[in-house]
């Protein structure tokens, strides 16, 4: 785990706040999302791109996820999101 949640964190955090933000202009529909919701969706995705590229090598142990990977992760967890919705 030290290996996902290492010392990138922060940055993390903050590629993930501006990618929430990026996927929810860039992902047609209307989800109706409130603005911190945005914001948790875009931090799960950065978190989920980093992992998945820790996983493949793209990033080593304390690297960030990228801008683009982690607005794609966001924009799947959004997708995701409106599936998991319409189920109900």
């Amino acid at each position: 785990m030290e290996q996902i949640f290492g010392g990138g964190i922060l940055w993390t955090l903050l590629i993930g706040f501006l990618a929430g933000l990026l996927a929810r202009a860039l992902k047609p529909g209307n989800d109706k999302l409130g603005f911190f919701m945005t914001i948790v969706l875009g931090i799960l995705g950065a978190l989920l791109a980093r992992f998945v590229g820790v996983q493949l090598g793209w990033y080593g142990p304390g690297e960030p996820a990228g801008f683009i990977a982690a607005v794609v992760g966001a924009i799947v967890l959004l997708v995701i999101y409106a599936m998991v919705k319409k189920k109900r």
